[in-house]
Parts: structure tokens; sequence; C-alpha cells
């Protein structure tokens, strides 16, 4: 038996090299713009400013992930604080939500307080049964309200639609996100058509590079969050909100990262 050794031209090798390259990195691309973007560990802190007055802090971190009916499940927390020297309101919320690695709300807890006016929801997302049992405390431990909503789809909690908007900023459509608020069932709507733009922002020296996105709140949640707003998430595979603007009792405020904790990454440096 004989072999024929097959002649390449150099030339043509340089380009099958070159298209392998090509493909390679558009698949790399690709999958990162599909990546989750759950990473335990991750701590993102943000100022709250309103005008030209500092209202407050959030403070969202990503605590563990566990295993739940055969899926991967991240807890996940937000605590909310008007800075001391605020002189016209107080306030203090702490939000833990389990967050599917689908992106969808299995369980929610929201501790809140607006001057002395406390409050504990308690939700429990059982799509097996098709439902969403809520209770409601003042403070603690006085039942106040307790109610069921139907899950005929999955649902987003306050705190994993933060979750749910990043892992869908490269989705290039509008999307309706149904989602639960204050007991009441509602929607959430996302423009992921994204632009690609820079902003400037206090805790780095270079412009960042973002996809820009809007949105609507059809509802009335935490200090009168509503209606119209609009986010800057960094343009990569981490997608996090780098600014926002929100509308809220006093009025509309800009959020902006201050400071973050995950791993090998720094706010992507946008290109002139």
């Amino acid at each position: 038996m004989s072999f024929r050794v097959m002649q390449v031209h150099p030339a043509a090798l340089l380009r099958t090299l070159l298209f392998a390259a090509v493909a390679l990195s558009s698949a790399r691309a690709a999958d990162d713009r599909h990546a989750p973007v759950y990473e335990v560990g991750e701590e993102l802190v943000y100022n709250v400013r309103f005008s030209f007055f500092d209202l407050g802090q959030i403070r969202i971190r990503t605590l563990r992930a566990v295993q739940e009916d055969s899926s991967l499940v991240y807890e996940a927390s937000a605590n909310i604080a008007s800075y001391s020297s605020v002189p016209f309101v107080s306030v203090q919320a702490v939000f833990e939500s389990r967050i599917d690695s689908g992106s969808f709300s299995r369980h929610f807890v929201g501790r809140s307080r607006i001057d002395d006016d406390w409050e504990t929801s308690i939700y429990v997302f059982d799509y097996r049964a098709g439902n969403v049992d809520m209770k409601v405390f003042d403070r603690d431990s006085v039942l106040r309200k307790q109610s069921t909503l139907e899950a005929r789809q999955v649902l987003q909690d306050g705190l994993s639609l933060f979750f749910y908007a990043r892992q869908h900023l490269f989705a290039g459509r509008e999307l309706v996100v149904p989602t639960v608020i204050k007991e009441e069932h509602v929607q959430t709507y996302l423009d992921m058509r994204t632009t690609q733009e820079s902003v400037d922002i206090d805790a780095v020296d270079y412009p960042v590079d973002v996809r820009h996105f809007v949105g609507n709140a059809d509802f009335v949640g935490f200090f009168g969050l509503t209606g119209d707003f609009e986010g800057w998430f960094s343009n990569d595979r981490a997608r996090i909100p780098i600014k926002a603007y929100l509308k809220i009792i006093l009025g509309n405020v800009t959020v902006e990262l201050m400071e973050w904790k995950r791993a090998g990454w720094t706010p992507p440096q946008a290109k002139d």
C-alpha cells in the first residue's frame, strides 16, 4: 500500500488558518454575548444622586450558588440605604432573591423602611403548582396580607430583574418581562435594540465602553420607582450596569457605579 502526500499551496494554507481563526473568534464572541452573567463573589456598589445631592448607596452581591430541583440557583442580595447626611428622607431596604440560572425568580424576601414605616414581603414562586404564594408583614411578625398569584410562566422580582436585564443585554429586540412587584403581576418593558456608546463615571479616569438601552416600569415599586428609565451596561460578557437614569418619589435620579468586585474585571475602556 502506498500513500500519496497532498501538496498544499502556502497561500491556501494561510487562508485556511485565517478563516479558522476568524470563525473561532466569532464563536467565542457569540458565546461571550450569551454567557451567564452570574459570578459568586461579585459585589457592585452604586451611588444614587438627585440633582446635586447624593442620596444613598445600593450594594448588590451574588452570594452563593446552590442546587435546587436539579437546577443551579444563585442567591443574591441588594442593600439600599440613604446617607445619614440626607435631611428630608430616611430609607433602608434589604432584598434577597434566589434566582434560577435561567434568569427567573424562585424566592424573594424584601424588608424595607421609609422613615419609621417597616414592611417585610415574602414571595415563594411555585412553578409546578402554577402560583406565587405571598405574605406581607408589618415589621417582621405581624401578618398583614396573604395572597396568591397565578404563575403560568416564569416571573421576575425586583432584584432578579437586575440580572435578567444583564443576561439579555444582547437580545437585540424588545422584551416584555412578567414581574411581581408589591403583590401584583405587572410588566417591565425592555428595548434591547441597544446602541454602543461611551459614558463617564467618577470611579475611572476614562470613558467606559457601554451598550445603551431604554425601558419602562409599568408599575410603582420601592420608593416610587416607576415609568421610563434608561441604562448603560458594560459592553462585555459581564454586562455590568455602569449608569442608569430612574424616576422615583423625589424625581429623576442618577445611579452610578462607584465600586466593584468581580474577578479579573474592570470597566472596559471605550475606543477613540
